[in-house]
């Protein structure tokens, strides 16, 4: 279920070279506003907890969700070259779990490494707490890469429709409505983190059962759906 030169293209295509910037400038601020925030607070636990949560987990993690999933096959259809990718004897499902993987390792590496490195710098893991939104931000990176993924594949307004949910519904009403928190990766996230973190400064409104279920069942519900699409658009390019 994974193809090299599948992997090869969609690397390429998202690590280009104006790309790869974009994806590089939420961490690198993620990692100055700490080291700012150490030499002028010194090492708190609450203090790290909160900027881990406010701007890594709900900002940086969705947004290079969506830079990443979108990225990996919207260019694609939107200027038809997946027509010739889908004309390979390649399986259709191959194609999406790649894609997926590669999305997914992308996700990961531009948003747990700086988040890991930015809660060592905050507060020295104190109370576990750079590890748990480390964890956090690894099991959210494949909820999103799967959602994007989706979205890139079923609207050519992905990168909109994508940056709309992680700062409205993720980063503001994930955060301030209280109904709102089940339905969002954060909260998901944020259960397993609590998990690792054992103690009060990391907490979620969902429960660690009901988010293990939520984020398995989106991240397979999403890549089976954005297969069936791409379906549709192999008989498409095929008319």
């Amino acid at each position: 279920m994974y193809d090299p030169t599948v992997a090869r293209l969609t690397y390429r295509a998202l690590l280009g070279r104006r790309r790869a910037l974009i994806l590089g400038v939420l961490p690198l601020l993620l990692i100055v506003i700490s080291l700012a925030v150490r030499a002028l607070a010194g090492a708190d636990d609450q203090t790290a907890a909160d900027v881990l949560g406010g701007l890594g987990l709900a900002t940086m993690v969705p947004i290079i969700g969506v830079i990443a999933g979108t990225g990996a096959i919207g260019p694609e259809i939107d200027d038809g070259s997946v027509v010739y990718l889908l004309s390979k004897p390649i399986k259709r499902p191959t194609i999406i779990y790649t894609k997926l993987i590669v999305a997914v390792a992308v996700t990961m590496v531009f948003s747990a490494v700086p988040t890991l490195i930015a809660g060592f710098v905050l507060n020295g893991n104190g109370q576990q707490v750079a590890v748990a939104y480390t964890v956090a931000a690894l099991v959210a990176s494949i909820a999103y890469a799967a959602l994007f993924l989706l979205l890139g594949t079923v609207s050519r307004h992905a990168v909109v429709f994508g940056l709309v949910y992680a700062l409205i519904w993720e980063a503001l009403f994930g955060s301030l409505v209280p109904g709102a928190r089940t339905l969002s990766v954060q909260q998901w996230s944020l259960a397993v983190a609590e998990k690792v973190a054992g103690g009060e400064l990391v907490t979620s409104d969902v429960g660690l059962t009901t988010a293990t279920i939520a984020l398995v069942a989106v991240t397979v519900l999403a890549t089976w759906y954005a297969g069936q699409k791409l379906r549709t658009l192999t008989l498409a390019g095929e008319e």
